[in-house]
C-alpha cells in the first residue's frame, strides 16, 4: 500500500473464517454463511452480474493458509517492485495470523529488512505461551491488532473457542509492554459489556494498550449480515445505534485508552463525518438536482452537510445501516417518487449497475445512475491510528469527487 510517501508491505498468509483460526467465535458473521448467489458489485463487467469478489471474497472463502513459500516469493516481488523500501511491514490474511504455522519463519524473514512489523488481525488462539510474543517481539513486531473481547478467561473460552486463554491473555500483556497494540472487542449485549467491558479496560489501560475499538454486534440483517447469516446468536437483541454510540463516548470519558467504535462512533475526533462540522473545511458546491442513495447511519449526516453546499441534492437512505453492504433488495423497497432524474449510489453497494438502473427506471421515467466514490469517511477501525486532519483530508477528498459527480451529471 502507498499513501503519499509511505510505503507499506503486506505479507498475505491467507487463511478461512472458522478453519484457521482454530473454531468460529460464537459471534462471528462468517459463521453461518449460506451459498449465495453472486450480489453485484463495482468489479462486475456491466454485462455480467457476478464476479470473484461479490461471489467469493466478501464471504472470504479462501482455500486455507499459504504455503510459507509463496508468501516469502510474494513479499519478494512486490519489493522488486516498489520504488523504494517499505517503513511498516504488516502480515495479515483471512484467517487468524497467529494461528498461522510459519508465522515465526515468516517473521525471522521480514525482519531482516530492519522495519517495524505489524501484526494484522489475531485474537491470539494460536498461541499457546508467553514464548510465541516474546519471541515476535525480538523479531521486531512494534504493532498488533488484538481482539480480545474480554480479559475474563472463561468468558473468552466460552464465546471465542479459545483452547488455551490464559495463554493468550499472557501473550496480549507481553506485546502491550513492547509494542503499539489496538485491542478490539466484539460488545455483545449481557455477555462483555457493563462490569465485564470496564474490567477489561482497566486491564489493558493497566497494561500499557494504545487503544481499544469497540464493534456492535451484528445480529440482524438490516445490520449487514447480508450473506443469510442471519441472526447469528439467537436470543441477542442488537444494540441500537443511539446506544452504542453512547457506550462508546462513556469508555472514552473514563479511560486513558484511544477508544473509537463501529460503525461508529470516533469521540475524539467526531468522526465519522467529522466535515458535518467543521463548515470551514472547503468543498466545492452545486445547485444540479440528484438523488444521493445511503445508508441508515450516514443519512442524517449527509443531510447536514448537503444542506450547506448542494440544497438541491436529496439524501435517500435504505433500513440497511451501511451503505457499503446495500443490495438490490433494500434499494427495490425505496420510494420512487422520491428520485431524482440522477441517482448516485454509494461507490461499494453489492448492487450490479444495470439491475439497479432498472429498478430505479420501473417507473417510466430514465433515470441516470451512477456510483460515488468508494469511501465519504471513515470508521472507527481506521480513524484510531489517523489525526483530525488526516480524517477531514480523506472526507474532503470523498466529498469532493462526489459533488463533482453530480455537478457532471446532476439536471
Amino acid at each position: 500500500m502507498t499513501v503519499g510517501d509511505y510505503i507499506e508491505l503486506l505479507a498475505d498468509v491467507g487463511g478461512k473464517p472458522g478453519i484457521d483460526c482454530r473454531g468460529f467465535c460464537s459471534y462471528c458473521y462468517f459463521k453461518k454463511v449460506k451459498d449465495f448467489v453472486p450480489f453485484g458489485c463495482r468489479f462486475c463487467s456491466p454485462l455480467s452480474e457476478g464476479c470473484d469478489y461479490c461471489g467469493r471474497a466478501i464471504a472470504e472463502t479462501y482455500p486455507g493458509f499459504k504455503p510459507f513459500l509463496r508468501v516469502a516469493q510474494d513479499v519478494l516481488a512486490t519489493l522488486k517492485m516498489s520504488p523504494k523500501d517499505p517503513e511498516k511491514i504488516t502480515i495479515s490474511g483471512g484467517g487468524d495470523v497467529s494461528c498461522y504455522p510459519h508465522l515465526i519463519e515468516l517473521a525471522e524473514l521480514l525482519s531482516s529488512l530492519q522495519v517495524p512489523i505489524h501484526l494484522g488481525y489475531t485474537s491470539g488462539k494460536g498461541f499457546d505461551s508467553r514464548d510465541a510474543a516474546e519471541t515476535l517481539v525480538g523479531l521486531n513486531v512494534r504493532e498488533v491488532s488484538f481482539t480480545v473481547f474480554a480479559t475474563d478467561p472463561a468468558l473468552r473460552k466460552r464465546y471465542m473457542a479459545d483452547p488455551s486463554p490464559e495463554a493468550s491473555l499472557e501473550c496480549l500483556s507481553t506485546f502491550c509492554a513492547s509494542c503499539d497494540v489496538y485491542a478490539a472487542a466484539v460488545i455483545i449485549p449481557g455477555i462483555n459489556d457493563g462490569d465485564v467491558l470496564r474490567r477489561t479496560c482497566n486491564d489493558l489501560e493497566e497494561q500499557g494498550a494504545r487503544g481499544l475499538i469497540l464493534m456492535r454486534f451484528a445480529n440482524q440483517a438490516k445490520e449487514g449480515l447480508i450473506l443469510g447469516n442471519a441472526p447469528i446468536m439467537r436470543d441477542i437483541e442488537s444494540q441500537s445505534i443511539e446506544s452504542f454510540k453512547e457506550l462508546v463516548s462513556t469508555i472514552n470519558d473514563d479511560y486513558k485508552l484511544r477508544v473509537t467504535g463501529t460503525p461508529l462512533w470516533d469521540p475524539t475526533i467526531g468522526s465519522p463525518f467529522y466535515i458535518s462540522t467543521n463548515p470551514g473545511a472547503y468543498l466545492p458546491k452545486t445547485s444540479k438536482r440528484a438523488t444521493v442513495i445511503t445508508g441508515a447511519v450516514a443519512g442524517p449526516y449527509l443531510r447536514s452537510i448537503f444542506k450547506r453546499v448542494a440544497p438541491n441534492v436529496n439524501v435517500v437512505n435504505t433500513e440497511k445501516e451501511i451503505a457499503c453492504l446495500i443490495t438490490l433488495d433494500d434499494i427495490q423497497k425505496l420510494k420512487l417518487e422520491d428520485m431524482e432524474e440522477t441517482v448516485i449510489i454509494p461507490g461499494r453497494a453489492m448492487v450490479h449497475d444495470k439491475a439497479v438502473a432498472d429498478v430505479l427506471r420501473a417507473d417510466g421515467v430514465y433515470r441516470i445512475v451512477r456510483r460515488g466514490p468508494e469511501q465519504l469517511t471513515v470508521d472507527g477501525e481506521m480513524s484510531i491510528g489517523l489525526n483530525c486532519d488526516e480524517v477531514l483530508k480523506s472526507e474532503v477528498d470523498g466529498f469532493t469527487e462526489l459533488l463533482r459527480t453530480i455537478e457532471a451529471v446532476g439536471t
